[in-house]
């Protein structure tokens, strides 16, 4: 049989491909008539750009090719894998007649807009060389490598030259010499010089987030790419491919131990024209075991979403009349109508959250994260980041993770991940070894997934700190630089991060401070430009809110949400705006210079400072960034006045401690009164409840004014007032006293450390302050009550007496107690 085809083959008489050759001079006839609504021959211009070295692939329209033929465009689409090669043959004369193209160049052809688009669950065997166009993210990208097209081979017998051989996905020699005298089927030498690259890529996709049904793991797919497709799908695009399915040797099933598999055409050893002879079964086909598997031939690849950051979000490439360009006419008066907006601040963040009550300015600084700041570029070249990071710390049940899906909802590039499921490499990026391969290639973690746009970690509190460590770089130089396997590469990292975390306790402690609260470390609550903290008060008017909103959400899901603007034209305001660069005006720049040596001041003036955790030139930048975010949010060129005060105001906000609760000093005392009033209540059942609040009130008014000591006198004939003190006086003195105290340890001078002596010692320190003689019994009683306080409830300091601790023995007299400071006891800043 071999005989009579080499014979065939030497006379020229080639098996023909009735239906492939007639698509041919359809297609071509197809790219010689079709002429645009203005009568010019659309494709033309587009043959005469194949000239160009570098280009060789003609794009053409679906959508023109149904409307010019219907019959060729469904034989396309059914039998594309068989009928390509003709396709690119008409692009070739097409070329050539258009334009001096060099003989040996190869062309293709790419086909886009195809009308159906599929998940990459539905792809079957059913669908094995038919065109197809599906989409999905991708998440590993492999170097480009060329690939053997054609291969021309020298026979080693009778140094014959075999032309065109054409490869099959694997290296494929001819099967005989095509010289009938000579009969070598086996020695056979590839002649580079002569045969045909193209570049070659290999990507992976894998399913979106929207389109997994429930209970699923995401399907991924390897994707071939050529020729001019290769290096348009960066690691974390979402894009549609368009191509056929086709069939592969599995190649990682060589390497599985214990299969015998066998990948050579025939087997070597024997005598020779014995062995090689006869059909050999299955082993010709490669793998003995039958597993082949699916990858996807693709010849364009083209963005999901261009309109909303699909791959055209890369802000190089853009400029606000693209954008308008791309825009309806009713679009862009919508955006325009928005932009001229008095409330659009206002409107914006309830359009973007109308299922989340109150909390604005979490809100508002979550719309000005989206919008960002302008990153900028030194004359050396080093960057500056313009990107906002936002943290979230709060009670349980203050909507926390819901902002994080709201904005993963929203965002077109956002990546969601948890804080406790995800490590340091699934983060940045982990470096993989390629099953068929053998190298190592990088595979993009969630930061690089979500480059220009935004990574939601919810739970970031409960991440481990060599997790944490890894999020450093990213947050403030916005790239990841790996070293490892021998693969070394710094990747991009423009992201901005909104993370969710707990307070340490599970509830967030008013009297600490929120570096106490937080388990966090200090460089990366630098990184944050604003922290939001949520605390879960009690308050009956809020509550009700609350538990209305929920409630009209939970029965009329349609209806009870409000929008002003669908999230639709916020998406396109969004993406117009960030195209602005506002540049800041003097007068603002006096204006920020001014706020921030206020904060530094306030920063630094001793004793214990309001601010929550330390004032850097990070605040400072994050000022800049915030009041950039304000003016593009209002489509301005640059930054007003305004704009930043807006930013300081935010910035002030997540800035200040949460305000500590007044120190009540005789809680108690009141207990005890709380106990006998319920008691006469009950014996009385008429409820006195509402003096009680009265008199409560009075209570409070009547508090120990912490600087100058005056305790207010009250009426008698009303409850007595309760001796109360502002939480950063009652902070001064007990520092001031366990500092004296540690001194007199140190010092061994136990006299020192008794009760009577600590009280003697205070009056004095204070007794500028001290007017009269009232003064001076306040003053004793107050600091006793403080005494009492530091021992029995904050435990900081511990009493003993003379035979050990206090109540081990019968107690001896007051008197002779000696305060010590709780060796456990940390002295904050």
């Amino acid at each position: 049989m071999d005989v009579a085809t080499t014979t065939a083959e030497n006379a020229g008489e080639m098996v023909k491909d009735e239906l492939a050759e007639k698509c041919q001079k359809l297609f071509q006839a197809f790219l010689e008539e079709f002429q645009t609504g203005d009568g010019e021959v659309k494709y033309v211009r587009e043959a005469e750009e194949l000239i160009r070295p570098e280009r060789n692939t003609l794009l053409v329209s679906f959508t023109d090719l149904e409307g010019f033929n219907q019959e060729l465009a469904t034989t396309i689409q059914e039998e594309y894998y068989r009928v390509y090669p003709f396709l690119c043959r008409a692009v070739r004369n097409f070329a050539r007649d258009h334009g001096n193209v060099p003989l040996n160049k190869e062309f293709y052809v790419a086909l886009e807009d195809l009308p159906t688009r599929h998940k990459i669950r539905e792809l079957s065997s059913m669908r094995i060389g038919s065109l197809v166009r599906i989409s999905g993210q991708v998440v590993r990208t492999h170097p480009v490598h060329p690939e053997l097209v054609s291969g021309t081979f020298l026979c080693m017998d009778c140094q014959g030259l075999i032309k065109d051989v054409p490869q099959q996905f694997k290296y494929s020699p001819p099967t005989i010499c095509r010289n009938p005298v000579c009969n070598n089927r086996m020695r056979f030498h590839l002649d580079t010089h002569k045969s045909k690259f193209i570049d070659f890529q290999k990507v992976r996709i894998q399913e979106t987030q929207a389109e997994l049904p429930r209970g699923s793991i995401p399907r991924s797919l390897e994707v071939v790419l050529r020729a001019e497709a290769v290096e348009t799908a960066q690691a974390g695009d979402r894009c549609d491919f368009t191509g056929t399915l086709i069939v592969v040797p599995d190649v990682s099933q060589l390497r599985t131990p214990g299969v015998r598999a066998e990948t050579s055409t025939r087997v070597a050893g024997g005598p020779q024209g014995y062995d090689s002879e006869g059909v050999r079964g299955l082993k010709a086909l490669g793998v003995r075991e039958l597993s082949y598997r699916l990858a996807f031939l693709a010849c364009n690849v083209a963005p999901t979403n261009p309109r909303f950051g699909g791959k055209e979000l890369r802000e190089e490439e853009q400029t606000a009349e693209s954008i308008k360009s791309q825009m309806t006419e009713k679009e862009w008066e919508k955006v325009f109508e928005m932009s001229q907006d008095k409330n659009l601040y206002h409107n914006l963040c309830t359009s973007l959250f109308p299922t989340i009550h109150g909390n604005d300015e979490v809100k508002r600084g979550i719309l000005l994260m989206l919008f960002g700041g302008v990153p900028k570029t030194t004359m050396e070249g080093t960057s500056l980041r313009g990107d906002i990071n936002v943290c979230i710390v709060g009670d349980p049940s203050t909507a926390k993770s819901q902002f994080l899906k709201h904005v993963e909802e929203f965002s077109p590039r956002a990546v969601y991940t948890s804080g406790k499921a995800s490590t340091a490499a699934g983060l940045t990026a982990a470096v993989v070894r390629d099953e068929e391969s053998n190298e190592f290639v990088i595979e993009a973690g969630a930061l690089m997934l979500a480059d220009n746009g935004v990574c939601c970690i919810d739970e970031f509190d409960k991440m481990d700190l060599k997790d944490q460590v890894a999020i450093h770089e990213a947050m403030e130089q916005q790239t990841i630089s790996i070293t490892k396997a021998g693969v070394k590469a710094t990747l991009n990292a423009r992201t901005s991060i909104l993370a969710a975390a707990n307070p340490v306790g599970g509830r967030y402690d008013r009297s600490k401070s929120l570096k106490q609260n937080v388990n966090l470390t200090a460089p990366i609550m630098s990184r944050f430009d604003l922290f939001f903290i949520l605390v879960d008060d009690c308050n009956e008017v809020t509550d009700y809110a609350i538990a209305r909103r929920i409630v009209d959400l939970h029965s009329r899901i349609e209806e009870s949400v409000d929008r002003l603007y669908t999230l639709d034209e916020i998406r396109r305001y969004l993406l117009f705006a960030r195209q602005f660069k506002p540049k800041i005006s003097s007068e603002s720049e006096e204006f920020i210079v001014e706020q921030y040596k206020r904060l530094r001041q306030r920063d630094s003036s001793g004793g214990v400072s309001k601010s929550a955790w330390r004032i850097t030139v990070r605040q400072l930048e994050s000022m800049i960034r915030l009041s950039e975010g304000m003016a593009r949010m209002h489509c301005c060129d640059e930054v007003q006045p305004k704009h930043v005060k807006e930013a300081f105001r935010l910035l002030n906000k997540s800035i200040i401690r949460v305000e500590t609760p007044d120190i009540n000093l005789e809680q108690e005392d009141e207990m005890e009164e709380e106990e006998e009033e319920e008691q006469q209540q009950d014996g009385n059942a008429v409820p006195n409840g509402v003096n009680g609040v009265n008199g409560h009130v009075n209570g409070v008014n009547g508090h120990v004014n912490g600087i100058n000591g005056h305790t207010n006198g009250e009426p008698g004939g009303q409850p007595k007032p309760s001796l109360r003190l502002s939480f950063t006086e009652y902070r001064r003195i007990s520092n001031l006293l366990v500092l004296h105290l540690r001194r007199a340890e140190e010092a061994e001078e136990e006299e020192e450390l008794r009760k009577s002596a600590v009280v003697n010692w205070y009056l004095k320190e204070i007794e500028s302050e001290i007017d009269s003689e009232e003064d001076l019994v306040n003053k004793k009683g107050l600091i006793e009550k403080v005494l009492h306080r530091l021992v029995h409830y904050d435990h900081i300091l511990i009493e003993l007496s003379q035979a050990g601790l206090k109540g081990s023995e019968p107690a001896s007299t007051e008197e002779e107690a000696v305060l010590v400071v709780n060796p456990n006891y940390i002295l904050e800043d």
